[in-house]
């Protein structure tokens, strides 16, 4: 397969930022954000969104992820945000780890002969306290440091008690009832809630990502109701004509169709059902762009034969390179399973990422999405778990012709402008983080 950037990629230019039609306000006063992720930092849209914003209104913004093999510790981002990566690991993280000879071999024994499933989680709270460490001596003083997620949260605690400065969690799921948390035993989960709600307690002010979750986190945690900052997109004008930038990395036929589901490459996200029903789309690619545990997997249906080339694999592209990518596709794809209450109520990325980029989608039909969609007509809704339904939804879109196509992508794209945006997004975060600090952001 072609790598992507060898094929006409976009250039990584930073989104453009409005405050006031793109103007900061006069009274903006200086502040460093410290952002505390729990993962690599290449691909975290929300993270790059806000950093991008904070920067472009004059503030310095450091963000402290986790480091991977293969990654510089420290870079300094195009749009000018530092990015300090740190150690993060179980054998790190265990208590007394210099009277413990063999702390690595101690711990790639378990993992050898532990359930993975049961070794990851018994591995979060080692890996936590190993990101505490090594958070608090790497990450600058800042005036504000915002924790990302459930386990970027602790991390940023810690700076933040340590600096004597205000604590934004960012609850992007309700982690309790998302993933492998929500499948644990009961008195697992009990622990995990308590210890969450401790965290949320000690914060200076929760956040999330939209009303249902947050109405759920102030009916489990004695908190004030979090702000909703929604995960939109800026504003983007998709190109005309359009480029077809899949066409040229895939090496795909001039009249093919572009199914495209980007974002991780996770059980439950409707990955499976869009690979049987890419079969009864015909003339049409799915394409799977992304990072995550089931891409191995998807490398073999990639190169089943009995697919004939219908599904390719693709890795994640950074987030200033994003929309161009999106925009390029025929369909928007994301029939993510109702299977948690996360899930349910989940509104992701990737909704507002093919608004923006103009993409009609196919939906799962559960109450997170279904308004935004009803109400932006960005996409058709569908049962998730009917692999029919999802194909002949994927049908309706790419029988279109041209001008009804065009027609959907400007319906998309007036409504990401008009009120699914960044843009309006980010000044409810910046006023909330004036208030914390009692300096304007």
């Amino acid at each position: 397969m072609t790598d992507p950037s060898s094929a006409s990629a976009p250039t990584a230019v930073p989104a453009p930022i409005a405050g006031n039609a793109g103007v900061p306000p006069p009274d903006v006063i200086p502040q460093h954000l410290v952002i505390m992720l729990p993962s690599t930092g290449e691909f975290d849209s929300r993270t790059y969104r806000i950093a991008t914003a904070c920067i472009a209104r004059g503030h310095a913004v450091t963000v402290v992820a986790r480091h991977k093999a293969g990654l510089p510790w420290r870079e300094d981002h195009v749009v000018g945000f530092t990015l300090i990566r740190v150690l993060a690991s179980a054998e790190d993280g265990m208590p007394l780890r210099p009277l413990v000879r063999g702390a690595r071999v101690l711990v790639r024994r378990l993992a050898s002969i532990m359930p993975s499933g049961l070794y990851r989680r018994l591995a979060i709270p080692l890996q936590i306290r190993s990101h505490r460490k090594n958070a608090s001596r790497a990450a600058p003083r800042g005036d504000l440091v915002h924790g990302m997620a459930f386990m970027g949260i602790p991390v940023a605690l810690t700076v933040g008690k340590r600096d004597g400065i205000p604590v934004v969690y960012d609850a992007r799921d309700i982690h309790l009832d998302a993933r492998n948390l929500a499948r644990m035993v009961r008195p697992a989960r009990w622990l995990l809630g308590r210890t969450e709600r401790g965290w949320a307690t000690a914060a200076t002010r929760v956040i999330s990502v939209n009303d249902a979750y947050a109405d759920v986190l102030a009916s489990r945690w004695p908190i004030e109701r979090p702000l909703v900052v929604l995960n939109c997109s800026y504003r983007f004008t998709p190109p005309s004509p359009r480029r077809r930038l899949f066409h040229e990395a895939l090496g795909l036929p001039d009249g093919e169709k572009v199914v495209l589901y980007h974002g991780g490459l996770f059980p439950w996200r409707g990955i499976e059902q869009l690979i049987e029903a890419i079969r009864d789309v015909p003339d049409a690619t799915l394409v799977l762009m992304g990072y995550g545990v089931l891409e191995p997997t998807l490398r073999a249906w990639e190169a089943d034969p009995a697919m004939g080339g219908r599904v390719r694999v693709m890795p994640a592209v950074p987030p200033a390179e994003l929309h161009d990518w999106v925009a390029a596709a025929d369909v928007a794809a994301m029939p993510i399973q109702g299977d948690t209450l996360n899930h349910r109520l989940t509104t992701p990325n990737k909704l507002f990422e093919a608004m923006a980029a103009g993409v009609p989608a196919v939906v799962s039909d559960l109450p997170g999405m279904s308004a935004i969609v009803r109400d932006a007509d960005s996409g058709i809704l569908v049962d998730p778990t009917d692999v029919a339904a999802i194909a002949a939804a994927i049908r309706q879109i790419t029988t279109l012709t041209e001008a009804e196509w065009q027609a959907w992508r400007d319906r998309c794209v007036a409504a990401a402008h008009d009120r699914y945006n960044w843009e309006t997004q980010v000044e409810k975060l910046l006023d909330e983080y004036t208030k914390l600090t009692g300096k304007r952001w």
